[in-house]
């Protein structure tokens, strides 16, 4: 089972590496919220004070403890219920997403474009979030941030229009950014010229980050995804199409991953655990 080996990749500090070796937020994160899901209060709350332990002055999370820049693992603790990491500390990872967008997206470096004579394209139109700040924005982040102030929304008293401001943005970000395909890619809709390929991870994420959204092209994306589904090898990808797919009750019935997939990270495993919660009715990343 996904979780026994989980439990068994905990470091001593109370966070998760990503295989061995020490704790970095995104698998200590996953687990945390895998933890929670399955009841296993005890080993959460040892990785909820290495999460907080981790915070930054301006509200974000880095990768890791040897980073001091805030970075897209906030989205992923801003999951984590905030009667549990503490509502201040909570408060400030949402102010700290909504805060942030892709560099292409900001008025200085629109007005840069401007003063150099090029106009910025109609897909930047709309912002993302970026891996890091002052980077461009893409797939992976925006997804992530979508996820957690889509769940933000649904706390009682939480929503506010900046929140539903930033995920009309954020999901028109991700429209703009599909391949011609129906699927996404980590952002390119042209590479060099010539229409760019999906990839099968990234196009869960943006599915499971529109759940909800009535635009045409997303069941377009569907299709896209089952096809994908049917032939994937790859644990990552696996996940991330069934949290898609699960998203617009498109996960055809019964299925299971097949013969020789195996999830070795500690994201992997985690998110393998957040799935069958999932099913069960205790998801993490929206209301079922």
């Amino acid at each position: 089972m996904s979780l026994d080996r989980l439990t068994q990749k905990q470091n001593a500090d109370g966070g998760w590496p990503y295989r061995r070796g020490s704790s970095w937020t995104e698998p200590t994160a996953y687990s945390v919220l895998a933890m929670l899901a399955v009841g296993e209060s005890e080993r959460a709350r040892r990785g909820l004070r290495w999460l907080r332990s981790m915070r930054r002055a301006d509200g974000g999370w880095p990768v890791c403890a040897a980073v001091d820049e805030s970075g897209w693992t906030t989205a992923l603790v801003a999951l984590v219920p905030p009667e549990l990491l503490g509502s201040d500390v909570h408060r400030g990872a949402v102010e700290w997403l909504l805060g942030t967008t892709g560099e292409e997206s900001t008025l200085v470096y629109r007005l840069r474009q401007y003063l150099a004579g090029n106009a910025p394209p109609p897909d930047q139109s709309a912002p993302g979030w970026p891996w890091v700040p002052r980077a461009a924005a893409w797939v992976g982040p925006t997804a992530l941030a979508l996820l957690a102030l889509d769940r933000e929304q649904e706390r009682p008293g939480s929503s506010t229009k900046e929140v539903a401001m930033r995920l009309a943005e954020g999901r028109t970000f991700l429209l703009n950014r599909m391949c011609r395909c129906g699927g996404w890619n980590h952002g390119s809709v042209n590479a060099l010229g010539y229409p760019a390929d999906a990839y099968p991870e990234t196009t869960g994420m943006a599915l499971a980050a529109l759940r909800g959204s009535s635009a045409e092209q997303v069941q377009r994306s569907l299709a896209v995804a089952r096809q994908f589904l049917a032939d994937c090898r790859s644990a990552d990808a696996l996940n991330w199409l069934r949290l898609g797919l699960n998203a617009h009750g498109a996960l055809p019935d019964g299925f299971a991953p097949a013969d020789g997939i195996q999830f070795r990270t500690v994201p992997e495993m985690a998110i393998d655990t957040l799935i069958s919660a999932a099913g069960q009715g205790r998801n993490p990343f929206w209301i079922s």
